[in-house]
């Protein structure tokens, strides 16, 4: 009877995958548990929290055929696992574009053309993005290319700060990706505390002007010279913006429906699955129980909150040298580039306080400004610290 014991034990540590299990891999259990409450329960922006945690389970499971690499075996190739090819596409820098195409496919540039106050308000919110930089490169701990790379996280865009990360500190493309998108799909829960801490009863009860109507060849032009504009000031910032403004033109020229309808649904659905478990994937317990992972994670709220604030402030601002024309404040913090997930937050929290004033629409000028400014910060810190 011993001897069959210990035969079962020998097959359970040699043949299964239970002596793998280590304590980290148990403490990343209970955060992708913490994870996938928020996403299914919560219902935290879900179509990217979602694959990112299953992704993040899967890191910590002892997988076979998933993320191994290729490898020689005498005179027999081995390939590489499954998502060893699929994370390429992080690492190749082509699921950013692309989700970029299904981003501008998806924007209407209307509000901002309309009002271009509102372009200043989606600048403003950068300021965390530089802030966050400085601050991450005098803790002593990131070089400045890491510390532009944490920096993009304030920017709320994750296809971005994975775009500047492979650029700059590839090594931190799992912990930045991460943490951005995790922060992207937390944007309900991180932004109305910081709105309302800075806003009055008052100002939150403001009521905008009613937008001008945009016509079709505005818009083509309006996305036409800034593609134009940014790509010459900042080239390394090309693809994104090209894709950007490539879903835009199709969105907005009316005569390619199929193809705008391919790049809003299935391709950038398809790209976000893919994207979301590859960044999961790389939450494995090994790197992400790290002092510099978690200080990337500590550090990216404080971005977060800090362009959040920066965009409410300068729209305060903006009300005291223009009161005739006053803007809602709540829509500064719109400013950063999680579309259109920073705009709803914008409008549920005015509808709190005035359940008639709509926002939505006057919160997706400095929401479509962010895209903009965040690909461009991008570009700058590529140019200069590339």
């Amino acid at each position: 009877m011993s001897g069959i014991i210990e035969q079962f034990v020998l097959i359970m540590t040699q043949s299964t995958g239970f002596s793998q299990i280590t304590g980290g891999m148990v403490v990343m259990w209970a955060v992708c548990a913490v994870l996938f409450y928020l996403a299914i329960v919560k219902q935290f922006e879900p179509l990217l929290l979602l694959p990112i945690t299953f992704g993040a389970l899967l890191a910590n499971l002892p997988t076979v055929g998933v993320l191994n690499a290729p490898y020689i075996d005498g005179l027999v190739h081995v390939p590489g696992g499954l998502y060893h090819y699929i994370s390429q596409g992080i690492h190749l820098e082509l699921f950013p574009p692309i989700i970029f195409l299904g981003v501008g496919a998806l924007t209407d540039f209307g509000p901002l053309i309309a009002n271009p106050r509102t372009l200043l308000l989606g600048a403003a919110a950068q300021a965390g993005i530089f802030a966050t930089m400085f601050l991450a490169v005098m803790s002593g701990v990131f070089t400045p290319g890491e510390g532009a790379s944490i920096g993009i996280i304030g920017g709320a865009d994750g296809p971005t700060s994975i775009f500047t990360a492979n650029k700059l500190a590839p090594h931190l493309i799992g912990p930045i990706a991460v943490a951005a998108y995790t922060y992207m799909s937390l944007v309900p829960l991180i932004q109305p505390p910081i709105m309302k801490l800075l806003t009055t009863d008052a100002e939150r009860r403001i009521r905008m002007k009613t937008l001008r109507p945009v016509g079709k060849l505005e818009r083509i032009v309006f996305a036409v010279v800034v593609m134009i504009i940014v790509i010459l000031v900042v080239p390394p910032a090309s693809a994104l913006v090209a894709m950007l403004m490539l879903g835009n033109i199709m969105r907005e020229a009316g005569v390619v429906e199929r193809l705008t309808k391919v790049s809003q649904n299935e391709i950038i659905n398809i790209v976000t699955i893919f994207l979301g478990t590859s960044v999961g994937l790389t939450m494995g317990a090994e790197h992400f129980l790290q002092t510099k992972t978690l200080m990337i994670i500590a550090i990216g709220v404080v971005a977060f909150a800090a362009s959040t604030a920066a965009g409410v402030l300068l729209a305060k601002l903006m009300n005291k040298l223009s009161p005739d024309n006053p803007i809602n404040p709540l829509i500064g913090s719109a400013g950063v580039s999680a579309v259109p997930m920073a705009a709803r937050v914008s409008q549920v929290v005015g509808r709190e306080y005035d359940n008639q004033n709509f926002l939505l629409m006057h919160a997706m000028g400095p929401n479509v400004a962010g895209v903009i400014g965040t690909a461009v910060c991008a570009g700058y810190f590529i140019s200069r610290l590339g």
